[in-house]
């Protein structure tokens, strides 16, 4: 077996064999949900860390009865999975504020199955000295909550030995992302999702040892042919199949500003000192997203260095149905793309929703001969 079959792309996929392996073996598992979360405090103190993800479960009815219809269907269908049992294998929740509706999700998800171990770890909206001070605090208490619960010595040597660990996973991401933005791309977007949430579920020496496999496999690799290379943006999707959707339309998504993507560790390494402090200058000054209020310029430069360094020929801007902080911005994002000459196509999308795919499979058609496909 290569290293691509070992991949996640479905909600059933979510116990795998990785995991369960794990839990025989005695090893405890942290959820997260958000990429402010410093996964590296939960691997120092020997624990997995799981971004929990839904991958466009389509079945809510349970998550709806506890939060309501008009909040983000993402997070509705991964409260569905942690009330429906799929996630009780998870010995503990991190929640953060990435947004209310998140927040709601973590606050139903905590009432009805009542873990042991619940942390609130507050993310700061600003990048400031004192906000960064307040993000290291922050950071201290969850420090001491994984250790004091899970008794467990978490010393600035195993932080460091985990920052070490994530700085080359972030490195061989970027030769990931190097292979799918070439003039002649190695690798789809799908796969690059796929790897992205299989990651997301691993200790970060295996996810290091299953990159360095990967890139291995894609050295010389050749995509199908496609009509145009496109950049995705936009809010929290691990929609796997969505993607391969439009790559199946003669698309290419060449690169991504995602949180299930390239935000999620593109500028994060680098800086020493004190590691706590570090960590609290990596994730809140690089954090590419609208809930971080007074950064948009520097999420920005970022979008359009992604799009020139891929050379897109479009972007498709995605957001989930009452996606508040992704529906505002992609307001600016779309007028700031095409003062650069980058068309634009924004998508509002029910997450999860078979009945959407054949009206953004059209979309994305027109789409393509718009800009010449």
């Amino acid at each position: 077996m290569n290293a691509l079959q070992c991949l996640q792309s479905q909600s059933t996929d979510i116990f795998t064999e990785y995991v369960r392996d794990w839990k025989e073996k005695g090893g405890k598992v942290l959820g997260y949900a958000c990429v402010a979360t410093p996964v590296e405090v939960i691997e120092a103190a020997g624990i997995l860390p799981y971004r929990i993800k839904a991958f466009g479960h389509p079945d809510t009815e349970l998550g709806d009865a506890y939060l309501a219809r008009f909040n983000c269907r993402f997070c509705r269908a991964c409260l569905q999975l942690g009330l429906d049992g799929t996630y009780d294998f998870l010995d503990g929740i991190i929640e953060t504020n990435g947004c209310d509706h998140l927040r709601g999700m973590f606050e139903n998800w905590q009432h009805v199955k009542g873990y042991e171990f619940f942390h609130y770890l507050k993310v700061p909206h600003f990048v400031r000295e004192d906000s960064l001070d307040y993000f290291e605090e922050e950071l201290s208490l969850m420090r001491q909550a994984i250790s004091k619960y899970f008794g467990v010595d978490i010393t600035d040597e195993a932080l460091l030995k985990a920052i070490k660990t994530y700085d080359e996973i972030q490195g061989k991401l970027k030769k990931l992302y190097a292979l799918r933005e070439q003039a002649r791309p190695a690798v789809t977007g799908a796969e690059v999702m796929q790897i992205i949430c299989t990651g997301s579920s691993l200790r970060g020496e295996d996810f290091g040892a299953l990159l360095t496999g990967i890139l291995e496999e894609k050295a010389n690799a050749s995509v199908p042919p496609y009509r145009a290379r496109l950049m995705l943006l936009g809010s929290a999707t691990d929609e796997i199949d969505l993607v391969r959707e439009m790559e199946a339309q003669g698309a290419l998504i060449a690169t991504d500003a995602l949180c299930f993507g390239s935000r999620s560790f593109w500028a994060r390494a680098g800086g020493k000192g004190d590691p706590v402090r570090l960590l609290a200058e990596r994730y809140l000054s690089h954090l590419f997203c609208p809930r971080m209020f007074t950064e948009y310029q520097e999420r920005w430069d970022y979008i359009l260095e992604t799009a020139r360094r891929a050379n897109v020929d479009g972007a498709v801007i995605v957001y989930n149905k009452f996606c508040d902080l992704h529906g505002v911005e992609a307001v600016s994002q779309r007028m700031d793309l095409e003062k650069n000459g980058i068309p634009v196509l924004v998508l509002e999308k029910d997450y999860g929703s078979q009945a959407d795919t054949g009206r953004i499979k059209t979309r994305v058609q027109a789409f393509l001969e718009r800009i010449g496909g």
